[in-house]
């Protein structure tokens, strides 16, 4: 991933092609997740940092879903992907109007062990997460263009489209 970020850096179509590529391979197996990164939390999922980019070119994160917990819904303003490691997720999409602001739910993808999706700004980047379970533990893997924990992005009001910015941070 680190060779292919600096060699694409300026082509997202490339990176999204063949990280998802590296991703499918990494998620295929589910035996190297170190337990302090796979800890779920009683009323929040959280998100643990597990490798980041010296540059903040990309970033390798685990999303810990405790039973029937999810996102609000929120963008992400850079390439992502998602890789599902254990059990199962769902993700609801949305395309959002830039002049009133609203909110018009699209796909649905359910992801489960092995399953890569991308997410971005030029593809569609407004989306719902909720662990696809209310009785176990899901674990996804996320590579991102930056280092998102950094990152200033958005969650949006589902009545409304309100936008409000936010830093999401790492549990770790």
């Amino acid at each position: 991933m680190t060779r292919l970020a600096g060699d694409a850096r300026h082509d997202e179509r490339r990176i999204l092609k063949e990280g998802s590529r590296l991703l499918q391979e990494l998620v295929a197996h589910d035996d190297w997740l170190e337990d302090r990164h796979a800890q779920p939390h009683p009323q929040f999922y959280q998100q643990y940092r597990l490798y980041c980019a010296p540059d903040d070119s990309f970033s390798v994160v685990s999303f810990v879903w405790g039973p029937g917990q999810k996102t609000p819904i929120h963008d992400h303003t850079v390439w992502g992907l998602i890789g599902m490691l254990r059990n199962a997720e769902v993700a609801q999409s949305f395309a959002r109007d830039e002049n009133t602001g609203t909110l018009t739910s699209t796909a649905q993808a359910r992801l489960e062990p092995g399953d890569v999706e991308a997410v971005s700004p030029a593809i569609g980047d407004i989306h719902q997460v909720a662990n696809a379970y209310d009785d176990r533990v899901s674990i996804s893997i996320h590579v991102y263009g930056a280092d998102i924990g950094k990152v200033r992005r958005h969650v949006f009001d589902p009545a409304t489209g309100a936008a409000k910015e936010f830093v999401s941070g790492y549990a770790n």
